[in-house]
């Protein structure tokens, strides 16, 4: 399968800058498999170590940080010699190691003609944690679920995502319906690579949702394993109340929902680990929508989305006929698939800054209300059905007259003065 992110490891390769670069990600998204990839087809050899194994040199940092032993030391690991300008060195789960992270420092100063890419399941809870952190002397990367256009590829659909590509509205309005399947196919299926995999092969909906079934389990698993014991059981109830509180017509996150009484207090440190573990992802209120948004975040008001639409549906034990027959799954569920998908799509650019907007005591609401790389502020609807009407929105246009507005929905694409209506399969 292709994932766009190969174009990004390439230019980190060929730049005069490159440091070692950190490889972000939550479980089952394909870190593993897109750094050995890299490597198979941009390196004459990878020297990967895996420091969960059993055999990994889990102590290969906590003598010292001598470039020269440690290369020693890898080459007789992986049987090979390690050459700098045609090896790539790769660390996986380096939190594994003892002083892995630290080491990275020593490894940029003292041998920088070194390629070296580190990952980890867990590696964003561990850059919070207490072992000290190379700042400035790393490179980081974030991997994401697969997007459509991604999904589009691994359906061997090369044609359709080199519409979206290019941004060719005018044609893919011809093929509509074909793009509207697959979006709903998306929906049920989701980004994770391995459920993609199986659909792309078999077109087996229960193997697909086995397969999600046992990712959510290792996460799951990952509480009890990884978590602070005590933070554990609020940990379970954040994560099993998702369903629940983007079912809601207003989906800002409310504390009640987990346990009658509940207080942000007491889940604060749950929520923070279940997004540094990269399974949830919090978008803040804005105060007023003016640059830069992230001066007027809300901190107190926020969403939390899920890392993965397909992730969403199986937790919420939807079943494929109700996800993929008819349009009725974009406004069933109160619209929550279809802003899951929408986030996730906005999510793959990573340069824009994406909040939320409400207005007039909290009586209106704008989806999403995003930062572009540009500066332009552009307020997006997300719309579940083919009615276009939405009081919230033109309010929002009419009150504060934005460049750009952009209204998703399963409606073709038009334009009219500021405000484009784009299809959902080609947000």
């Amino acid at each position: 399968m292709y994932r766009t992110k190969i174009s990004s490891l390439k230019a980190w390769k060929l730049s005069r800058k490159r440091k070692p670069l950190i490889l972000l990600g939550a479980r089952q998204v394909g870190k593993t498999w897109l750094i050995k990839e890299f490597g198979r087809t941009e390196y004459k050899q990878v020297a990967y170590i895996n420091f969960e194994n059993p055999d990994a040199p889990k102590e290969l940092f906590s003598t010292d940080f001598d470039m020269q032993r440690i290369i020693t030391v890898l080459n007789a690991y992986c049987n090979m010699r390690i050459t700098p300008a045609d090896t790539l060195i790769v660390f996986d789960e380096i939190q594994s190691a003892e002083k892995g992270i630290t080491s990275l420092k020593y490894c940029y100063e003292n041998a920088p003609q070194y390629h070296i890419i580190t990952a980890g399941s867990l590696l964003g809870i561990n850059l919070h944690e207490g072992e000290s952190f190379p700042v400035g002397k790393v490179d980081f990367m974030q991997l994401r679920p697969m997007s459509y256009y991604e999904f589009l590829l691994a359906m061997h659909e090369d044609g359709m995502a080199a519409l979206l590509k290019n941004k060719d509205m005018e044609n893919l309005t011809f093929f509509r319906e074909k793009f509207l399947n697959y979006l709903h196919y998306y929906l049920y299926v989701g980004g994770m690579p391995e459920a993609v995999e199986e659909f792309a092969e078999n077109r087996d909906w229960r193997s697909v949702r086995h397969i999600q079934d046992e990712i959510l389990m290792s996460y799951r698993n990952d509480f009890s394993k990884h978590a602070p014991a005590e933070s554990v059981p609020r940990i379970n109830m954040v994560w099993e109340s998702i369903p629940n509180q983007l079912a809601k017509e207003n989906k800002k996150f409310v504390y009640g929902i987990i346990k009658e009484g509940a207080r942000a207090k007491d889940y604060e440190l749950a929520i923070q680990w279940l997004t540094d573990a990269g399974l949830l992802h919090k978008v803040y209120n804005v105060s007023k929508p003016a640059l830069p948004l992230s001066a007027y975040k809300e901190l107190s008001a926020f969403k939390l989305y899920h890392n993965d639409v397909g992730l969403l549906g199986a937790m919420s034990h939807l079943s494929a006929k109700t996800i993929v027959t008819g349009n009725d799954v974009f406004t069933e569920f109160k619209g929550a698939l279809a802003e899951q998908y929408v986030f996730q799509q906005l999510m793959q650019q990573e340069s824009m800054v994406i909040n939320y907007f409400t207005f007039c005591n909290s009586k209106y609401e704008i989806d999403f209300l995003i930062q572009n790389e540009d500066d332009e502020i552009i307020p997006i609807e997300v719309k579940a059905g083919e009615n276009l009407k939405a009081n919230s929105f033109k309010l929002f246009c009419n009150k504060y007259h934005p460049v750009k507005a952009i209204r998703t929905s399963v409606a073709d694409y038009r334009q009219e003065d500021n405000l484009q209506n784009i299809p959902l399969f080609a947000i």
